[in-house]
């Protein structure tokens, strides 16, 4: 249904409300963008409660059914969900303006703060202001796993998987690719079957039962016409994303070769587009023992350094390798100015880092859409979902180790390979900081922003009265 206000023409939603004009969409997005601090388990958090719960532009079948088709994906998880997002509500340009508002601000300030780090080192300040922020991101993560959780694990099959797939990639160190496919196949295997336990009609409370409410959403059930593999354009915007993508990577080896540090960030970082499955932390390893060992870009130490700007600062988690791009150039600029050198370097990588996610997304989300229809694939994507509770609530335990404890080993043995801190180096201000940030979400309830813009200013507090030290 379509309503005229003024000279502009505004859609009705499935609830009844005006569907967001393009330019309110992108102020959301950069809120989110903003908002979206502790990697990818804190970004989805916020996306969450922000699109699904605030805006109810999706529901939560809708989001979670996009969420798993972008963990299946190479690539940062948070930023291929907004590039999907932004799509289904406003096409192409919706895609491409929220996936770029959720980058622009984490590369803008991890730029800022390489750029610091190359010439004067740390700042204790701001690592400080950090320090603050991890304690609340910690708390909207877990606030996360929660609210999806309780809605997501609608019956004992899936509580189980769930489980499972904490187990195996928190304990046994499983590969997050293999969780999730297995996870699929169940899904799909045990519909096939007959089984009702991730479809509609099942003897238990199921998912689509639980998500009864999408209808309330703006977009409600129905498949948008612009999302037809059809009307999407999908080989059209492959054509341009795979140009674009490609373009500096051939320009840089033809004019200057092989064995030029441009060349070799953008093919390196090109690779890892391709082969970085299994979340920021799992394709980090692989990035850092090459930057250090291969490349001999940075040292061991300056790797983590840079993995704490990107844990702090607002995108994805991901951002890190802009830092690693950086100082790559920076070290080895030859004729440029060291400083270019290194802006250069990092804006490359981020490129060729960033260009394929938009890629994945414009080329197989169209067909997503399209197993919505199919019961059989639908349950293998409700299996995903559970799954991707377990994966979730294992990123929120990691993440609240090594924010509360100094120290964070692991134990290796009997096939386990499970995280154990070090009890003595327990923080006792980063604990009291996490229960703050946890009865503000949970009992006071009080807002993100809020939330965020108070742990900052108490950690730059706790700096300025010598509590603590960077």
């Amino acid at each position: 249904m379509t309503k005229k206000s003024g000279s502009v023409s505004s859609v009705v939603g499935a609830d009844g409300r005006l569907w967001p004009t393009y330019r309110e969409a992108l102020v959301v997005w950069l809120r989110v963008a903003l908002l979206s601090f502790g990697g990818p388990a804190g970004q989805i958090a916020i996306m969450h409660r922000i699109i699904v719960e605030e805006k109810r532009w999706v529901g939560e079948a809708r989001f979670l059914h996009a969420l798993n088709f972008c963990m299946l994906l190479p690539g940062p998880e948070a930023q291929q969900l907004t590039v999907y997002l932004g799509w289904l509500m406003h096409r192409w340009r919706g895609g491409f303006a929220a996936g770029i508002l959720f980058v622009l601000p984490g590369m803008l300030a991890v730029m800022a703060l390489t750029c610091v780090y190359a010439l004067y080192g740390k700042v204790g300040f701001v690592a400080a202001m950090f320090f603050g922020l991890k304690a609340a991101v910690l708390a909207i993560v877990l606030q996360a796993v929660v609210r999806i959780g309780a809605k997501a694990l609608q019956n004992s099959v899936m509580i189980l998987l769930a489980g499972a797939s904490f187990i195996g990639i928190f304990g046994f160190d499983l590969p997050f690719p293999a969780i999730i496919l297995t996870a699929g196949v169940v899904g799909f295997l045990t519909s096939h079957s007959g089984a009702k336990f991730f479809v509609a009609g099942g003897k238990e409370k199921t998912l689509d039962n639980a998500f009864s409410n999408t209808r309330d959403t703006i977009l409600g059930d129905d498949v948008p016409p612009h999302t037809s593999p059809g009307n999407a354009n999908v080989v059209g915007i492959s054509l341009v994303l795979l140009g674009l993508w490609f373009a500096p990577l051939f320009v840089l080896i033809f004019v200057f070769g092989t064995g030029f540090v441009f060349s070799d960030i953008a093919v390196f970082f090109s690779k890892m587009a391709v082969v970085g499955f299994g979340g920021a932390y799992a394709v980090l390893a692989y990035v850092a023992q090459a930057a250090v060992e291969t490349f001999g870009w940075l040292e061991p130490g300056e790797m983590l350094d840079g993995l704490g700007l990107a844990e702090t600062t607002p995108g994805p988690l991901i951002m890190v390798t802009q830092f690693v791009g950086f100082l790559g150039a920076f070290r080895d600029a030859g004729s440029l100015n060291p400083l270019l050198a290194g802006v250069l370097g990092g804006l490359l990588t981020t490129w060729v880092t960033f260009v394929p996610c938009f890629l994945w997304i414009f080329m197989g989300a169209p067909y997503v859409e399209r197993l919505r229809e199919s019961q059989h694939l639908s349950a293998a994507l409700s299996a995903i979902t559970a799954a991707v509770v377990g994966v979730i609530l294992n990123l929120a335990v990691w993440f609240a180790l090594h924010v509360i404890f100094r120290t964070v080993g692991l134990f290796q043995g009997f096939g386990l390979r499970v995280p154990v801190p070090d009890l003595s180096t327990l923080d006792p201000i980063a604990l009291s900081l996490v229960v703050a940030a946890l009865l503000a979400v949970f009992w006071f309830r009080i807002g993100i922003l809020l939330l965020l813009c108070s742990a900052a200013i108490i950690g730059f507090g706790l700096y300025s009265g010598g509590l603590i030290n960077f």
